[in-house]
Parts: structure tokens; C-alpha cells; sequence
């Protein structure tokens, strides 16, 4: 268990423990080797090796945080993640791109997973959040935390399963990865608009 003032006690989702540490109500997480969670389309390769610590929220919520990475190798890492089995799951991720930039990019998996990228982020850190309405998700981000722009809406299969939602760093081609997550906020509320971020 993880303890941050302010949020519910964090756990490892499944049997394998990462690395984390808590300094104030910031969150570090260093992601192992080849750590990753993703099911490739083409059949090649399945991964969910990325320790995740989470949360089930019940009802309508947001998860926010403003996320920093130690950008190293390709697709390194920090993720916003909603996990309801090994099989439907989406993350949404700061992430470094074949071409050295850092990118928001989101991805969906429901039996194989997607990719899809969103903007490129001027510096090392951007705020993401989570919202949850009824079965929906929107997956937000911000220079600010303030003023919103929607990266993805979707559902994921089983509308009536239940969900985890937390916090990963990933590094699929890398020896490692570090990232914090800073003013994470967990609450219980409804977006009034999935689209537009209110």
C-alpha cells in the first residue's frame, strides 16, 4: 500500500510489486526493463509488465495529475491507467516518441489495443486526468491544470464491470524510466461535458 494525503491508500494491481516513493503528496514510480502495457494488434507480442498502483473508485470520478518524465529511451512513460482486465484496459500517457519529443498518446485496449497520437508538449511535464461518466471515459490534458483539452472519449467492453484506476511509468525499449506525478486529485464527480473538459 501507498499513502498520499488527501487520496485513498494505493495498491499494486496484481502479484508484481514496482517502485515507488512519496515525498509531500508527490508520487515517484521507476518503471523496470522492457516494462509495458500493451497487446499488439498484429498478434506479435502481449505485454502487461508495467507495475500500476490503483484505486476502484465506485460511481462517477476524476483522477489528475501533473505529470513529470525523465525522458530516456522510446515510449518511455508517465500513465494515467483504467484497468478492468488484462484484456480491457486504456492508458493515457506522457510519452517520449521515436522522434524525441514528448507526446500525449492514448491508448485503448479491448482484447488488442490501439494507438493514437495527440499533441507534442513543449517541456518535461503536463497535466492529465481521467473522468468517468456512467460507462464513458474522457481522457483530458493541460499546460495548467486549468483549461482542458480532450485527447479521447470511449468505452471499454463490459459496461458493468468494475475498473481500477491509477498510476504507472512504463519503459517498453528502455533499461528504465522515472516518473513523478504531482497534485494527484481523486474525486468524485461528474464531467459535466465529455468533450469539452467542464
Amino acid at each position: 500500500m501507498i499513502t498520499i494525503a488527501g487520496l485513498p491508500e494505493l495498491y499494486w494491481l496484481g502479484d508484481v510489486e514496482g517502485r515507488a516513493s512519496v515525498s509531500g503528496t508527490t508520487l515517484t514510480m521507476t518503471a523496470p526493463p522492457s516494462s509495458d502495457w500493451f497487446i499488439d494488434p498484429s498478434g506479435t507480442s502481449r505485454e502487461s509488465s508495467a507495475p500500476a498502483l490503483v484505486v476502484e473508485p465506485t460511481g462517477d470520478f476524476q483522477l489528475s495529475a501533473r505529470v513529470s518524465v525523465e525522458f530516456g529511451s522510446t515510449f518511455d512513460a508517465g500513465v494515467l491507467f483504467v484497468h478492468q482486465t488484462n484484456d480491457d484496459y486504456a492508458k493515457l500517457c506522457f510519452e517520449y516518441s521515436p522522434d524525441g519529443d514528448p507526446m500525449v498518446v492514448s491508448v485503448v485496449t479491448r482484447g488488442v489495443s490501439d494507438d493514437a497520437n495527440g499533441p507534442v508538449i513543449d517541456g518535461a511535464t503536463v497535466w492529465l486526468r481521467i473522468s468517468r461518466t456512467r460507462s464513458l471515459y474522457a481522457f483530458h490534458h493541460s499546460l495548467d491544470g486549468v483549461s482542458w483539452r480532450l485527447t479521447r472519449a470511449f468505452a471499454l467492453r463490459d459496461p458493468e464491470a468494475r475498473a481500477a484506476v491509477g498510476l504507472l511509468a512504463q519503459s517498453p525499449q528502455g533499461e528504465s524510466c522515472t516518473a513523478s506525478f504531482a497534485d494527484i486529485t481523486l474525486r468524485s464527480t461528474t464531467l459535466a461535458d465529455l468533450r469539452d473538459g467542464t
